[in-house]
């Protein structure tokens, strides 16, 4: 099992609110959930690529440009840096942070990581 297998219901639930919220025409809760769903995902290429698109995705749908601008930043650098782990924890993605800036995980969230990769150590013995 890879962390991107051990992370996924989790970050696919925070999708799941966030089609929600996007559906609820909230496009600040939907926002919210892309960003607690990067947290959850950014260590895996694969989600935090992913996570990265869909926040490009509402940027353009929202008519965000910097954002949109910000996130084509991103999805490069998400999709060459994740699997060399230059990746700063917790950041939560959006355009309005630094890319390179660590920011403090939520306990739940930190717990939620921790808990995938014990899964990944397990499955590895």
């Amino acid at each position: 099992m890879t962390f991107s297998q051990a992370i996924r219901f989790s970050v696919l639930r925070e999708l799941v609110y966030a089609r929600q919220a996007e559906y609820a025409n909230d496009p600040n809760k939907q926002f919210f959930h892309l960003q607690n769903a990067h947290v959850l995902g950014q260590e895996s290429t694969y989600w935090h690529t992913y996570v990265h698109m869909l926040m490009l995705r509402w940027a353009w749908c929202n008519r965000v440009l910097p954002e949109f601008t910000g996130q084509l930043v991103r999805i490069l650098g998400a999709a060459s840096k994740t699997a060399l782990g230059w990746v700063p924890r917790g950041n939560t993605g959006g355009a309005n942070v630094s890319p390179f800036k660590v920011m403090p995980i939520p306990a739940n969230y930190a717990q939620t990581i921790a808990n995938a990769k014990k899964r990944v150590a397990t499955w590895e013995q």
